[in-house]
């Protein structure tokens, strides 16, 4: 919400907004465009009829009084995915989903088109290198690319984000269970990206990975409208001394970013640059210097001979497809990883046996989860015991206490050694930056 003010302001438009919390990055943004409110929480005199809008995201609830005002006014309300579209309904519309990968994607596409001086629109869920704002909403740009969130509108609109976007041009990475609490079967989940699919203009292309079963099935079901799909796999590659290289026409071509989904997800990039008219020659020479997105196996601290990985990953498609990751690039070296059970769906004991064998590749495995955030989301409980039998793994370490996380690693052995450290939360303050320098790793 914050980029969007911020990208709605550069547009020239009269901003101002609300919140009872403001985090950094975010109030130090705000605050650069003098666009951070007075105060924080809530007042319904700041909805008055001189507004053209109001735009809700999903942290406010559908009581929220400054809402409720604005409902009373008959004000004009937008869901955030319904104003981005709103803002992009003339343009081409460039939409990546899927449960996994979609980040990574976007912002390979970004990093392309900005290499290759082709003018975009964008939004994106994390902060990428080169890049100030992660909304960008002009008059002129002939295409617009958007990371196609499968999560619910706005609290007064139930529908999933990427419903609303129409897409051109649409992409499926990967469908894996997510968002227990809002999508209570599997099959429910599924129907989301089946509705996304019909959502995509008449003539438009979907893009698909076509090593998902569950995608391959949305994939190939007839449509009423005429949709040109295309599949792919991951780019052919190969690893040297902990480097990955891509097969070209014309040689083998080093990357900064590796795994398997990686190359999946460069691969589903690389489809649609051709679709836009970038040649192959011209996304390599891009590719090459894409050094990821912020909090995908980003690099926090390189120590002697081991690195800090830091990663988003929490869902067990996630932690499978990163840890695997880590394990085939460096197969010479030990990957001690951390996992804290964070999310809604994570923490609920109805979920919890997904989690089967997500955490086999590690060399060292530890799960952390805070019996207070449990209370908080309102879950039943859960216990040590039934987080080891879920993960299935019997040297499994599962603490409760973050300060123990900390003292096992630093009294861990760190010689060859590499840390993955996954999570959507931050272990209850626990900096990874400045554990990093502290391990014990020269």
């Amino acid at each position: 919400m914050h980029n969007l003010a911020i990208a709605l302001s550069d547009k020239g438009y009269c901003v101002s907004g609300s919140d009872d919390e403001i985090f950094e990055p975010s109030k130090s943004r705000l605050a650069k465009k003098e666009l951070l409110p007075n105060s924080l929480g809530w007042d319904p005199s700041r909805i008055h009829s001189g507004l053209d809008a109001v735009i809700v995201g999903m942290h406010a609830r559908a009581d929220n009084p400054e809402l409720l005002r604005a409902q009373e006014l008959g004000l004009k309300i937008y869901s955030y995915p319904e104003y981005i579209f709103e803002q992009t309904k003339d343009k081409k519309r460039i939409v990546i989903g899927g449960s996994h990968g979609k980040t990574t994607i976007t912002s390979m596409l970004l990093h392309v088109f900005k290499q290759n001086e082709i003018a975009c629109d964008f939004m994106v869920g994390a902060q990428l290198a080169g890049f100030d704002c992660m909304v960008k909403l002009t008059e002129d740009a002939e295409y617009v690319v958007l990371e196609g969130d499968e999560y619910l509108s706005s609290p007064i609109d139930l529908r999933p984000k990427f419903h609303l976007y129409k897409p051109h041009i649409a992409l499926i990475s990967g469908i894996a269970w997510d968002h227990i609490n809002v999508f209570p079967t599997f099959q429910n989940y599924i129907h989301q990206f089946d509705v996304f699919i019909d959502c995509i203009e008449p003539n438009g292309a979907l893009i698909y990975a076509n090593e998902d079963p569950e995608v391959v099935k949305l994939a190939q079901k007839p449509r009423h409208r005429d949709i040109k799909t295309f599949g792919y796999g991951p780019h052919s590659s190969r690893v040297e001394n902990g480097v990955t290289y891509l097969e070209t026409s014309s040689g083998w071509l080093p990357i900064r970013v590796f795994g398997h989904h990686n190359l999946q997800n460069l691969n589903g990039a690389m489809q649609i640059c051709k679709m836009v008219g970038i040649t192959d020659d011209a996304f390599y020479s891009a590719i090459a210097t894409f050094e990821g997105a912020s909090k995908r196996l980003e690099i926090v601290a390189r120590r002697n001979q081991g690195i800090v990985f830091k990663d988003f990953a929490h869902s067990p498609s996630k932690l499978k497809a990163t840890s695997s990751a880590v394990k085939r690039q460096f197969p010479q070296h030990r990957i001690v990883a951390c996992m804290e059970l964070h999310t809604f769906s994570s923490l609920n004991s109805a979920f919890l046996e997904q989690y089967a064998h997500s955490m086999d590749e590690p060399d060292v495995a530890i799960v952390y989860f805070n019996p207070h955030t449990i209370e908080h989301k309102r879950l039943e409980p859960i216990s040590v015991d039934d987080v080891k039998k879920a993960f299935q793994r019997e040297d499994l370490i599962v603490l409760t206490d973050a300060s123990l996380v900390e003292m096992i690693l630093m009294e861990s052995d760190w010689e060859k050694t590499h840390l993955l450290w996954m999570t959507s939360g931050n272990f209850d303050g626990l900096d990874i930056a400045d554990l990093a320098l502290r391990l014990p790793m020269n």
